[in-house]
C-alpha cells in the first residue's frame, strides 16, 4: 500500500453534523479541546436546533459543531468547512451549501437509504446529485454505524447503545486524518465517564478503531498537519466558552473584592450554562438559587446586594423583559447588581439556540422613568470573563446596575484563553460608608463621582431603609417633591456618565489612514477584524472600531468617529447601535450593515459589501 501523503495546511475548518442525539457537540468540543492542547488556535461555533425532540433523520433535528483551528491568530470558526462529518442525509441537506470547494465530505453510508433519504425529504436516493455536490469535493463513505456495531459486539450492548457511540469512531477517524494523537482524547472520556467503567471501555474501544480505520484506508487521500501556534504568547491556556468564562469572570471578581458571590437566576437558553457552571463552585463561597421564575431571580439578587454580596441574576432576551421593573428598583435604590443577558433569535421565544443582538435597545432604554443603567458586551468567548470581572467591578465601585452583553455565538462557542492570576487583574475598592461619618443616610453620596456610599448589615450606626421610591437627596427620607425628584434624576445620570473618565479609549485596528470605518460591537469582533485584515491584504484602506463600552460610550468616541469620510455600522440586528450613535454622534451619517438570520456573520459576505462601499 502506498504511504498516505501528509499536507501542511496554516489552518482549517471542520463541521460535525448530525441528529441532536448523536453526540455532535461532545464530538466537536473533545476535537478542539484535543488541538489547543497541542497548541493549535481554535475557535468554535457549537450550532444547535430550536426544535426539541425533532423527529430522528429530518432537517429540524439537524445539530451541529464547527472548528475552526491553525497555527496563527484566528479570530473566527470560519465560514465554510474544509472537512464536512455528517451523520445522516438530514445533515448533508443543511450543510451542502457551504462546504468548500475542494473540500471532503465524510458521511456515514449506513444511513444513507430510502428511510434516511425520505425522512430528509429528498426526492431522488442519490443527494449528491440532486444538491449538485461539486465534483472537486471528494466523497468518503464510511459505514460509521455497521463498523461501531462491529467494535462492540463483544460488550452486549443494545443497537440503541451501541449506535450512541458512533461520533467516536468518527472523531477516531477525524484525529487521523488530521495527526492528532488520541492519548488526550482518551483522557477527556476518562474525565467524563469514569464512573461508568464499561460506558468508559467502550468509547475509548470505538475511538481507537476508528483512528486505525483511517490508518488502514487504501485511499488517495492526503492527512493534514497544522502545526501549533508560534504567535500565542508563553502561559497556561484553556480551551473555554463564553459562558463558563463569565461564570469564572465572576467568581474572580468576587474573590478580588473580598465578598461573596450570589447567583439568582431561572433557567433559559442560552445563559444555563452559567448557572451550572457557578452551581458547581460552592468550594469557593458561590451561592446560587435557582428561583421560581425571573423576576424572583433578579429580586433575590437584589436582596443580595442590599445585605453585601456581589450580586447577579443571567438571563436572555425574554428574560431580560421580565426583569425590567426590578433592574428599576436597583436603579432607583443604587445597589450594585450585575445583569448578564445571552441573546438570542426574538422576539418572544423566537429562536431559542440562534444568536443575535436584538436586545441592544432593550438594555439601553427597556425601562420606565429616567433609569440609567451601564450598558457593557463581550466580543469574543475569552473576553467574557474580562468583561464578566470589569462588570462586576464598576457595579460594586459606582453602586449601579450593569448589563453585560453576550450572546449565543460567543456563550456557546469557545476560544483559547490565558489564565491570569488573580494578582494580574485591576483592584476592586466599593464605595463603603466611612467609619467616620456621623450624617449618614441613605443617600449619602461623593459629590464629584455622585457614588452612593454602601453601608450594609451589621455596620454599626450606619442601619438605613432603602427601597423603590424616590428619596431626598439630603436627607434620604421619601420625598414626591419636585426639584428634589430632578436633582436626584439627574445624580444617578451623572453617576453613569462620571463612569467613561475611567474607561479606556476607543481603539482602532487597521489602517491608520483609511477612508472607511467599520463600527461594531459585542460579538461580531471576529468576523469584522478578519475581513479588515483581509482587505488590509488586499491593499485596501479601511479600518475597525469595536466596541465593547456602550453605556457611558468611551470619552473619544466622538474624535475618532469623526475622522473618517465612510462609516459602516455592522451588527446582527436592524440597526439597534447605529440608532444608538446617532443620538450621540447626529453629525455622521451612519451606514448599515445588518443581518438577522440567527446566524453569525460571514466573513465573505462582509468583504463583499465593503469592498462595494469602498468603490
Amino acid at each position: 500500500m502506498d504511504k498516505t501523503k501528509t499536507t501542511e495546511l496554516d489552518n482549517v475548518v471542520v463541521r460535525f453534523s448530525g441528529d441532536s442525539g448523536d453526540g455532535m457537540q461532545l464530538t466537536g468540543t473533545l476535537f478542539s479541546n484535543l488541538s489547543a492542547i497541542l497548541g493549535n488556535e481554535i475557535s468554535t461555533f457549537p450550532d444547535f436546533p430550536s426544535e426539541i425532540r425533532a423527529p430522528q433523520g429530518t432537517v429540524g433535528g439537524v445539530s451541529g459543531f464547527q472548528v475552526h483551528l491553525g497555527s496563527s491568530k484566528i479570530y473566527t470558526p470560519g465560514d465554510d468547512p474544509d472537512v464536512l462529518v455528517v451523520m445522516n442525509p438530514a445533515a448533508l441537506k443543511v450543510n451542502a451549501k457551504s462546504i468548500k470547494k475542494g473540500g471532503i465530505i465524510i458521511f456515514d453510508s449506513d444511513t444513507f437509504n430510502k428511510s434516511g433519504f425520505d425522512k430528509a425529504g429528498f426526492k431522488t436516493e442519490n443527494p449528491f446529485e440532486e444538491l449538485s455536490i461539486s465534483e472537486s469535493i471528494q466523497l468518503i463513505p464510511a459505514a460509521l454505524s455497521t463498523l461501531t456495531q462491529s467494535s462492540l459486539e463483544a460488550f452486549g450492548f443494545d443497537n440503541k447503545t451501541v449506535l450512541r457511540s458512533k461520533n467516536m469512531f468518527a472523531l477516531g477517524l477525524i484525529c487521523w486524518l488530521f495527526n492528532r494523537p488520541i492519548d488526550q482524547a482518551i483522557h477527556f472520556l476518562q474525565n467524563k465517564f469514569g464512573k461508568k467503567p464499561t460506558i468508559l471501555e467502550a468509547n475509548v474501544k470505538v475511538l481507537t478503531d476508528g483512528f486505525n480505520y483511517g490508518n488502514n484506508l487504501h485511499l488517495s487521500i492526503s492527512t493534514y498537519l497544522v502545526e501549533k501556534s508560534h504567535v500565542t504568547p508563553k502561559g497556561k491556556y484553556t480551551s473555554i466558552s463564553g459562558n463558563k468564562a463569565t461564570a469564572w469572570g465572576l467568581i474572580a471578581a468576587a474573590q478580588k473584592a473580598g465578598l461573596q458571590l450570589f447567583l439568582g437566576s431561572y433557567p433559559i437558553t442560552p445563559a444555563t450554562d452559567i448557572m451550572h457552571e457557578l452551581s458547581a463552585r460552592k468550594d469557593m463561597g458561590v451561592k446560587v438559587v435557582q428561583a421560581e421564575d425571573e423576576i424572583a431571580g433578579i429580586t433575590s439578587a437584589i436582596g443580595a446586594s442590599f445585605a453585601g454580596s456581589l450580586a447577579v441574576t443571567n438571563t436572555s432576551g425574554p428574560g431580560l423583559a421580565l426583569k425590567s421593573e426590578a433592574i428599576g428598583l436597583a436603579v432607583m435604590a443604587e445597589l450594585p447588581l450585575v445583569v448578564i443577558d445571552v441573546m438570542r433569535g426574538g422576539p418572544s421565544t423566537g429562536m431559542p439556540t440562534k444568536t443575535e443582538q436584538t436586545d441592544l435597545l432593550q438594555a439601553l432604554y427597556g425601562r420606565n422613568g429616567e433609569s440609567p443603567a451601564v450598558v457593557i458586551a463581550a466580543g469574543t468567548p475569552d473576553d467574557c470573563f474580562h468583561y464578566a470581572y470589569m462588570a462586576s467591578k464598576i457595579a460594586l465601585e459606582h453602586m449601579t446596575p450593569v448589563i453585560l452583553l453576550t450572546d449565543a455565538f460567543i456563550g456557546n462557542g469557545t476560544s483559547l484563553w490565558k489564565l491570569p492570576t488573580l494578582a494580574e487583574l485591576p483592584k476592586i475598592k466599593p464605595n463603603y460608608v466611612k467609619a467616620d461619618m456621623t450624617d449618614y443616610n441613605v443617600t449619602s453620596r461623593n459629590e464629584t463621582t455622585k457614588v452612593r456610599y454602601w453601608s450594609v448589615p451589621g455596620m454599626e450606626g450606619f442601619g438605613h431603609r432603602n427601597g423603590g421610591l424616590e428619596k431626598d437627596y439630603n436627607t434620604g427620607a421619601i420625598s414626591t417633591e419636585a426639584l428634589n425628584h430632578e436633582k436626584m434624576v439627574d445624580a444617578r445620570q451623572a453617576k453613569v456618565d462620571y463612569i467613561s473618565n475611567s474607561l479606556p479609549e476607543l481603539n482602532v485596528e487597521g489602517d491608520e489612514s483609511a477612508d472607511m470605518l467599520v463600527i461594531g460591537w459585542g460579538g461580531t469582533h471576529g468576523h469584522l477584524m478578519t475581513a479588515v485584515n483581509n482587505l488590509n491584504k488586499a491593499g485596501k484602506k479601511i479600518a475597525l472600531a469595536h466596541f465593547n463600552y456602550i453605556n457611558p460610550l468611551p470619552k473619544n468616541t466622538i474624535e475618532v468617529i469623526q475622522r473618517y469620510k465612510k462609516v459602516v455600522v455592522c451588527e446582527l440586528n436592524s440597526g439597534q447601535f447605529a440608532t444608538f450613535l446617532r443620538s450621540k454622534v447626529p453629525a455622521v451619517e451612519f451606514l448599515q450593515y445588518n443581518k438577522v438570520q440567527g446566524q453569525p456573520f460571514t466573513v465573505a459576505e462582509l468583504e463583499d459589501d465593503f469592498t462595494e462601499l469602498m468603490k
